[in-house]
Parts: structure tokens; sequence; C-alpha cells
């Protein structure tokens, strides 16, 4: 039987590798203080003529290579960003034209962190409808909005993109369950306050620096340890699934003492954590697929191995996916 499976993955990174002494140097922080808080070493920062769009385009390239369809096969772009190159229009349309996929309809999802799985969702909805092929990108250029000086921030964030190619298959990976969630009366917990039709970014935004990422990096923290155990019980029994069945676990990398906190809560006594934090810091929407990537170029996944994909961020969203390994 033919389904809408997982045809192909891939994920670029900048070449620029920042350590945490200089990500740290304007905070006042060096890299003791930033690994023993986070377990991030280095992270990947775009260069000035980088856009988010440049980015999810390389990644998009990789993963089709991966699938091995060409961009003309595709029906849809789909790209998850909380950065895009500009307010409009949607960044999957300049990673539609550079990529030359004339007949694919091109839009953005903005879920943060866990946009990637929110796309996913999107994507698998579109093709259900109208066939084809898909092309999921989660994108994020996250040192542009970042303050140099706010410790709490600067710290965990790189540039990346990670992307799937989803299409029928009788034989390879397939998605299994999604499920969605978003949390609104959190919303002022991870934000960018200025820059949008609520607070424009005039000279007094500006100079109050509301331009840049901030985030209540304690109530997120107290948000995560409570809401994604209870969150991943409740998918594993709305997937049929059991605890022992899953094999591979690919959460999203925001910090590396955070998630080695909260699996001790896990229902997950089997799983193999996957990790990039160390090497890419917080790439945003991309850490999943960049990390899954990883995992599969590894030979990390085996036929008949369940993966949890679990996405977490601002909104505050959670977004989970089962994927099975073929």
């Amino acid at each position: 039987m033919t389904t809408i499976g997982i045809l192909g993955t891939g994920a670029y990174v900048p070449d620029r590798v920042v350590s945490n002494d200089e990500a740290g140097a304007a905070a006042g922080v060096d890299d003791a203080w930033i690994s023993g808080k986070t377990a991030i070493r280095e992270r990947r920062w775009a260069a000035p003529e980088q856009a988010t769009s440049d980015l999810a385009t390389a990644a998009g390239r990789e993963a089709l290579r991966s699938a091995g369809i060409t961009a003309g096969q595709l029906s849809a772009i789909v790209v998850a960003t909380s950065t895009p190159d500009r307010p409009q229009p949607a960044t999957a349309a300049y990673v539609q034209h550079r990529l030359g996929a004339a007949g694919a309809a091109a839009f953005d999802v903005n879920a943060v962190c866990s946009g990637s799985v929110f796309a996913l969702c999107a994507a698998e909805g579109v093709l259900a409808r109208s066939g084809g092929h898909a092309l999921v990108i989660g994108a994020d250029l996250y040192s542009r909005i970042l303050n140099p000086a706010d410790r709490r921030t600067v710290v965990l964030f790189g540039d990346g993109a990670g992307a799937l190619v989803l299409g029928p298959t009788a034989r390879g990976p397939r998605v299994r369950h999604i499920a969605l969630h978003t949390f609104g009366e959190l919303a002022g917990l991870i934000e960018v306050p200025a820059g949008g039709s609520r607070l424009p970014c005039d000279r007094s935004a500006l100079a109050a620096g509301l331009q840049y990422f901030a985030m209540d990096g304690r109530e997120v923290r107290r948000f995560v340890m409570d809401q994604l155990p209870q969150l991943t019980k409740q998918f594993l029994h709305e997937a049929g699934v059991v605890p022992d069945d899953i094999s591979h676990f690919v959460p999203h990398q925001a910090n590396g003492v955070m998630l080695d906190a909260v699996a001790a809560d896990l229902p997950l006594p089997r799983a193999r954590t996957h990790r990039t934090l160390t090497h890419y810091g917080n790439t945003g929407a991309a850490s999943i697929p960049i990390t899954l990537d990883a995992a599969a170029r590894a030979g990390a996944f085996r036929a008949g191995e369940l993966i949890l994909l679990a996405g977490f961020g601002g909104g505050m969203s959670a977004g989970f996916a089962l994927v099975e390994w073929r």
C-alpha cells in the first residue's frame, strides 16, 4: 500500500563557527559558564550576506538530492521559520524561485521552535488532497535578532536549516501520527516585541532594544518540565503505541542541561536521544530536521523502528510526530 512518507532529508549550517567565548563576550560570560548551563560548545552564525532563505534553499537542495527527485516535481514547499527574510512575502516564495520549483505552492509556518512539526502536518495535509511531493524546511537565522549583551539568549542560538521531502512511498519511512498544541495564554514568554503591527520598529522601539528576541528562561523551562512529559504520554496513547515501542527520540535542541532534566520524567525507557546542540546550539525550527538528517545519514535508524519527534517553543507551542522507519 502506498502512503505519504519521508523520501529524503537534508541540512545546511553556515561556515562560521562561533565559540562560547566569542558568543558570550559582550554578555560577560565564558565557555565554562555557557557549557555548564546549556551543554552547548559552539554554534554556527550566518555570513552578513546570507538570509534565512539562503539557508533554507541549501537544505532543500540536499533533501531533494537525498530523495532522488527534482524541484520541478514538488507540489508544495512549506518553510517553518520565525526569522523570515522580510515580514512579507513568505520566505518560501524566495526558496521556490531559487530551487526552480515553479509549479509548487509555497508558504510559511510560524510556530517558532515547534515549527518544523507544524509544517510537516501542513504539508502532509496538502499532499493528502492534491498528491505529488512536498518539501518541508525548518530554517532560522537567530544571530540577527539576538541582543549581544543578553546572556539568557545570545549564548543559546545558532543559525541553520533542515529539510524533509514527503511523497508517496510503499517502503520508505512514514509518518504515522501527528499532534499539535498551542498555549496562547503563555505567548509572552518568548517574543520579539517590536517589528509587527502591534508595535512597529520605530526609533523609540529601537532605542529600547525591543527589536531583539526576548525569553523568560525560567518560565519556559517550567513549561517544558510541566507539559512535555504529560503531552508525550498523551501522544503515545493517541498513536496507539506504548513507551517501550519508541527506539529513537529527536527533540527540539533547546538546551542540553534542560533536556537531561526532562528526560528523567519522559516515558521513553528504551529510546536513544539524538542531539546536535553541542556543535550547532539551538537552531529554532531547524533543530529537529537537522538532527533527524544527522542521525539518518549516520545510519542510526533501522527498519521497523519508531522515532518520536518533539518540538516545543514560542506560542507557547508543542508538536509531536511519530515516524516509522522502513
